[in-house]
């Protein structure tokens, strides 16, 4: 470590990669760090909401990210994973399992990840059925049925956009009564193709080269279900133990302003690991941008 960067990005979601690109017209000193690439993003099926694509997967999106980004010949340290982050005077010491940096600015682009069943199947059938976004990868199952895991909100929104969809829409929730807002429990109880299963657990999740269907336990008894999709919505976990010293709220979200500061000086975050409202591949991406700018703009008010 005998550099100063100008700014380091960690993670290479929408957000991380459209801050790389910002920063990189701005001919800023920086690299990026992460895992992987592409974050949840690189998960979805099919997508049909992001501005100029009437269609394209997951997996093909990202590419398109990750070409735009490499066409400036932007520094990508991967896979590393970041240990700690510390203010220290007037500079950031990002710490990895690998090395350690210092910059002036830093932005926060961890994103976050889908909290696992952790069942027979699960992997095994992700993006062949099983997925973690209904908002994403709804539309993929029209006029399929499908089971929802999870009664809280999650599970809830993806209910109720499930059921405009789909002919049939298991809800099963370990749970003895589902739990969140009242308005929406409302709504999905009121949907004629939902069934509402509590005090139920995934056993096993099953199929062939595609889902076929859930073992599911429940009062003692165990059954399956047929089905062709299945929405884990049991919550997200934002990608932020290593920042301990930044602002969190109660869902371990980094807190940001408008301008994406954080409540440490110089310290960034967008996309997913804030508490920005909607975790939308296009919102991270506006999220990205305005991190990198304000990045900018704090670099040039300042004396290093």
């Amino acid at each position: 470590m005998n550099k100063t960067y100008d700014l380091l990005i960690l993670g290479a979601g929408p957000a991380g990669i459209t801050a790389a690109i910002y920063a990189a017209r701005k001919k800023l000193s920086f690299i990026v760090i992460t895992n992987d690439i592409g974050g949840q993003a690189a998960w979805s099926g099919d997508i049909e909401n992001y501005v100029g694509y009437q269609f394209i997967t997951g997996p093909e999106l990202i590419a398109k990210f990750e070409e735009h980004m490499n066409s400036y010949g932007i520094e990508v340290k991967k896979p590393e994973n970041i240990k700690k982050i510390n203010k220290e005077g007037n500079l950031v010491r990002t710490t990895t399992d690998k090395a350690e940096y210092l910059s002036k600015t830093l932005i926060v682009a961890t994103g976050k990840r889908p909290r696992l069943l952790n069942v027979p199947g699960e992997s095994e059938f992700k993006n062949k059925g099983v997925t973690y976004c209904a908002t994403c990868d709804g539309p993929i199952f029209k006029d399929k049925n499908v089971a929802i895991i999870g009664g809280g909100n999650s599970g809830l929104d993806a209910a109720l956009q499930m059921i405009t969809v789909s002919p049939k829409v298991y809800m099963i929730d370990a749970a003895p009564q589902l739990i969140g807002d009242p308005i929406m429990i409302e709504k999905v109880k009121a949907a004629k193709n939902i069934e509402i299963l509590n005090n139920a657990r995934v056993k096993r999740i099953y199929g062939e080269a595609f889902v076929k269907g859930l073992e599911i336990e429940r009062d003692g008894k165990n059954s399956t279900i047929a089905i062709e999709g299945v929405f884990v919505e049991i919550g997200l976990m934002p990608n932020t133990d290593f920042a301990e010293t930044i602002k969190k709220n109660d869902q371990k979200e980094i807190v940001v302003d408008c301008q994406n500061n954080t409540d440490v000086d110089g310290i960034f975050a967008a996309g997913d690991v804030t508490n920005v409202h909607e975790k939308q591949i296009i919102v991270a991406c506006g999220e990205g941008a305005k991190a990198s700018l304000s990045a900018f703009k704090y670099l040039a008010t300042h004396n290093f």
